[in-house]
């Protein structure tokens, strides 16, 4: 199962410190948060990733430009042929991390919640947009491809016209919109901002109208269930609807399974951060990940998801869906085994 394309995604959360407390941090994070992963745990994770299938390293947090030895962690990832992405709330780009950070990403992703007040208002800091939008020359004079990344709430849609004029104008390439999730400080935070169908339904409208009214690449995470219903190929780990096996889910684990996730405790879990530990591959810090991946039984883990997309993908499923955030609330409320 892969929703990311013809790449195979590693996503890595190397810190959970970060310069803001934002609202709807799936993480957590914060100032006062110091867990961080030793680097040689996930150098050798790359390496082993690499040898798996996987040929992008997504790096996202915390705030990951305050993970020390992030310049050597993507150098890894380049010296095994992987692509990079950096997630950052963009208030700590300076022209020396930039400079430092030139030639080893692809793409910088930076974090942009809606107007100006938004912004501010999710991140929880009066400087947030000011700061980040006083980065963005820095960000253009070093060459990175750069895009922003809008979390889209009940309440935001109308807002995403004028992120994206805000994105064309700051030289951006990309817009991804990705719903809010019921996860880390949201839960408590934002209780009721979690999209519906309703608000689903308008995002697409928008994104349709973006994609057709500027040069924007816009990416909108989220499923239409007709799609959910021809490709199911794309929804179900390494086999077809009928449940033939036509991969190898103990050795290119990378070719079926994306995206990979370490979080920050070493844990390895499928597709996003939070998710239920009883599916989790392992531990970094017990096995490399070539055992876990090697040792793993995805049986559990298949059969969450064909429950997930059987029930997704009846007549009465709704017409637009989160797919990972689907499975990730499943996975909580179902047994293994």
């Amino acid at each position: 199962m892969t929703l990311t394309g013809r790449r195979s995604v590693l996503q890595v959360h190397p810190t959970r410190r970060c310069n803001l407390r934002c609202l709807h941090c799936y993480s957590s994070s914060g100032p006062e948060v110091d867990e961080t992963t030793e680097l040689a745990v996930l150098q050798r994770a790359v390496a082993d990733a690499a040898a798996l299938g996987y040929d992008v390293l997504g790096v996202s947090g915390g705030e990951p430009t305050l993970y020390r030895p992030l310049t050597e962690l993507l150098r890894t990832a380049r010296a095994h042929g992987m692509r990079t992405t950096v997630t950052s709330n963009g208030m700590l780009l300076t022209g020396r991390r930039l400079s430092e950070l030139a030639g080893l990403v692809d793409v910088l992703a930076i974090s942009l919640d809606g107007v100006p007040d938004s912004h501010v208002r999710m991140r929880r800091d009066r400087r947030a947009f000011t700061a980040m939008e006083r980065r963005l020359p820095l960000v253009r004079a070093s060459g990175i491809p750069f895009g922003f990344i809008f979390t889209l709430t009940q309440f935001n849609v109308h807002e995403l016209a004028w992120v994206a004029d805000f994105a064309v104008t700051s030289g951006a390439s990309l817009l991804q919109i990705h719903p809010l999730e019921a996860e880390g400080n949201a839960v408590d935070a934002l209780p009721d901002a979690v999209p519906d169908v309703t608000e689903m339904l308008f995002s697409v409208l928008e994104a349709a109208r973006l994609r057709s009214s500027t040069d924007l690449v816009v990416q909108l995470d989220l499923v239409e269930r007709g799609s959910l219903v021809a490709r199911a190929d794309r929804f179900l780990p390494y086999g077809d609807p009928d449940g033939d096996s036509d991969g190898d889910p103990a050795g290119r684990i990378g070719s079926w399974l994306s995206p990979l996730v370490v979080e920050t405790d070493g844990a390895v879990v499928p597709l996003v951060h939070g998710f239920d530990r009883r599916y989790a591959l392992g531990d970094l810090h017990r096995a490399p990940l070539s055992d876990l991946a090697r040792t793993w039984d995805p049986a559990p883990f298949r059969d969450l998801c064909r429950r997930v997309h059987t029930e997704l993908a009846g007549e009465a499923g709704p017409a637009f869906m989160n797919w990972y955030d689907e499975v990730t609330r499943a996975s909580r409320a179902s047994l293994v085994g």
